[in-house]
């Protein structure tokens, strides 16, 4: 074994776990056909490692020693159990666990991957979805995905509750899907998936769902690495990375918000953003665009621009017309609209803006404010933000927006009273 990293404590055993256990507990429920199995194992295998390790250092191979062990734990567990040794007795792997536990260390790529398309099966409900992925394959505890959730704990555990059993009375199979199967249940996938880093990217988002956006990166590249054929899975890995890239400059210190022109481009993490720009070319060779792809193709674009004003808009309107082409939605109308406002003029925009039934939606009325302000509209663009920041859900957007209100409406009070 290696020797242990000066004090290796229980938080860094618990990032390789992290790491490692999405792994294990697949190739686990492989083995066992049950995921209740499979998750006791690991945690158990976890106990073990919390005592062992930080004595006899780290073994070559983590991920190998947590699923043997776990594996072990299994089996002795159940061999204690009368409905245990009938599972055994079924299964038929009661042979010597010094001799086939080395089988399972290797676990097949695939077992993650079955377990991802597990986690999101359509006949699960999309909170189960999330909530399955992040306990199974990130590897959260339950406590951290319901604080990121903003949910309480034993809500969240009675989620993961129902959807396993779910999973076991409709007899939902741990497989992949089949050819014809696959496009519709890989939307499905990239659409957790997209939705975890989205949780994280909140502004107000929970301090535990810091760990959100990493860990919806981190299962992007595992399903890249699972599916190379898929440009959709690698047109959501280059979104998440090229997005990540310029998080830091979303914020000042004091926690209000900063857009997308107003940043600071030197902040940027250009180590994402070389690795999304090959990502996006990579798709572009292969000539098959879709949602994620195109939506990634526009970040490119902004994040190649060392300026707001250098920015390609003509390129970005382009990739907007194929976006809403594939993804007929109000919300990419909307977000074209804004590039029609950059190429055309605002009121190009705003007419198309005001087509749109989003009335509920408060970046509707934020893009209608600043499309109005461009147009010297400055009472109607004022209201607009006023609607807007009564809309927002998010505390940091709506003291941006309701600034926004007041520091138009200031110099026309000033006015007024002289």
């Amino acid at each position: 074994m290696m020797a242990p990293s000066a004090g290796e404590d229980a938080a860094g055993i618990g990032r390789i776990f992290r790491a490692e256990s999405g792994r294990s507990v697949a190739a686990l429920i492989r083995i066992f056909g049950q995921i209740e199995v499979a998750e006791d194992a690991v945690q158990d295998a976890f106990a073990v490692a919390l005592d062992s390790w930080p004595r006899d250092g780290l073994p070559p191979n983590p991920g190998g020693w947590i699923t043997t062990t776990a594996r072990r734990l299994a089996i002795d567990r159940l061999r204690r159990d009368n409905r245990g040794r009938e599972l055994l007795r079924e299964l038929a792997v009661l042979e010597d666990p010094e001799t086939s536990g080395t089988r399972e260390a290797g676990a097949v790529p695939d077992d993650r991957l079955r377990l991802i398309f597990t986690c999101c099966h359509p006949a699960l409900a999309p909170d189960a979805q999330v909530g399955l992925t992040l306990r199974l394959l990130g590897g959260l505890r339950t406590d951290e995905v319901a604080r990121a959730f903003l949910v309480s704990e034993a809500t969240m555990a009675q989620r993961l509750v129902r959807a396993k059993r779910k999973i076991r009375l409709a007899r939902i199979p741990y497989r992949l899907p089949d050819d014809e199967e696959l496009p519709r249940r890989l939307r499905a996938v990239l659409a957790v998936l997209y939705l975890i880093y989205n949780a994280g990217a909140e502004p107000d988002a929970a301090p535990a769902a810091d760990d959100l956006r990493a860990e919806a990166i981190r299962l992007a590249r595992i399903l890249t690495s699972l599916l190379p054929h898929e440009p959709e899975a690698a047109g959501l890995l280059a979104l998440l990375l090229l997005t990540e890239s310029r998080f830091a400059s979303r914020q000042n210190a004091d926690g209000t918000l900063v857009l997308l022109r107003d940043q600071d481009r030197t902040r940027w993490d250009h180590a994402l953003i070389d690795e999304g720009h090959q990502l996006v070319r990579a798709c572009l060779r292969r000539n098959k665009p879709g949602p994620y792809q195109l939506q990634a193709a526009i970040n490119a674009v902004h994040t190649d621009a060392r300026s707001v004003q250098l920015t390609d808009w003509t390129q970005i309107l382009a990739l907007y017309d194929q976006l809403l082409a594939c993804a007929p939605t109000p919300v990419v109308a909307l977000n074209r609209a804004i590039a029609v406002g950059e190429v055309h003029g605002p009121q190009a925009a705003l007419d198309l803006v005001d087509q749109l039934d989003l009335a509920g939606y408060h970046a509707l009325h934020a893009t209608r404010a600043d499309l109005l302000h461009r147009l010297s509209r400055i009472e109607e663009a004022a209201t607009a933000y006023t609607k807007a920041s009564q809309l927002a859900s998010s505390p940091a957007e709506r003291d941006y927006l309701a600034g926004r209100a007041s520091t138009l409406r200031r110099p026309q009070q000033t006015t007024r009273r002289r």
